[in-house]
């Protein structure tokens, strides 16, 4: 085990505790392969699945694993060829039993921060699904809430303006300028700090993963 692998293994322990105080289950997979295993396991045969706009889950190979299993029935919004089709995936995903997504960045006493250009995300992760899996790298801990908003709007924005070629100035220059670009992605800022009902699931990831 690698000085880093050991830090990431206690600082995930620490969270998991915070997160369980939170009425969040939480999980640690020190390598892909296993949270990708872990997802899997937590999704029930004969059960509804989507995902979110979310680079970490599809960099896993996530929707692929669950394209395979026939007795999921899988809401593919990558698969919607206008944007009718699309805005339909995006309401039937508030009728699912499990709606996967990431974070923008999470706080080491375990609060979740996302922000979101069109507000689907966010809505989800609120209300609809019965249960929200979120999938972490540990790339994306921050030490409070403070610097996980920071992390979400310095880092991750600029990085996803360019990644849809969204023209904002954080896309210009790399640096947040709390912008009000009718093009912006921080349109909403989503705090989660409790789960009602036990809502929300987090499966924390070892590697770096996403923006």
């Amino acid at each position: 085990m690698t000085p880093q692998s050991a830090r990431n293994e206690r600082l995930a322990q620490t969270i998991i505790k915070n997160l369980q105080r939170r009425h969040i289950k939480a999980y640690y997979c020190p390598k892909a392969e296993l949270a990708v295993e872990k997802i899997s396991e937590l999704i029930d045969d004969g059960s509804s699945v989507t995902w979110g706009g979310t680079m970490t889950v599809r960099d896993l190979g996530i929707p692929d694993a669950l394209r395979s299993r026939e007795s999921l029935t899988v809401i593919d919004r990558d698969l919607a060829k206008t944007p009718e089709e699309k805005q339909a995936a995006y309401l039937r995903a508030f009728s699912v039993d499990f709606y996967l997504t990431s974070a923008n960045a999470i706080s080491e006493d375990g609060v979740i921060v996302n922000i979101d250009g069109n507000g689907n995300r966010v809505a989800a992760i609120t209300w609809g699904p019965k249960k929200v899996i979120f999938v972490i790298g540990m790339n994306k801990v921050a030490q409070n809430v403070e610097a996980a908003l920071a992390r979400a709007r310095s880092t991750a924005a600029p990085i996803n303006a360019a990644r849809f070629d969204i023209m904002t100035p954080c896309q210009v220059d790399g640096v947040c300028h709390n912008c009000n670009s009718p093009e912006s992605i921080c349109n909403y800022i989503h705090f989660l700090r409790n789960s009602p009902k036990g809502r929300h699931i987090v499966v924390l990831v070892g590697e770096e993963l996403g923006y």
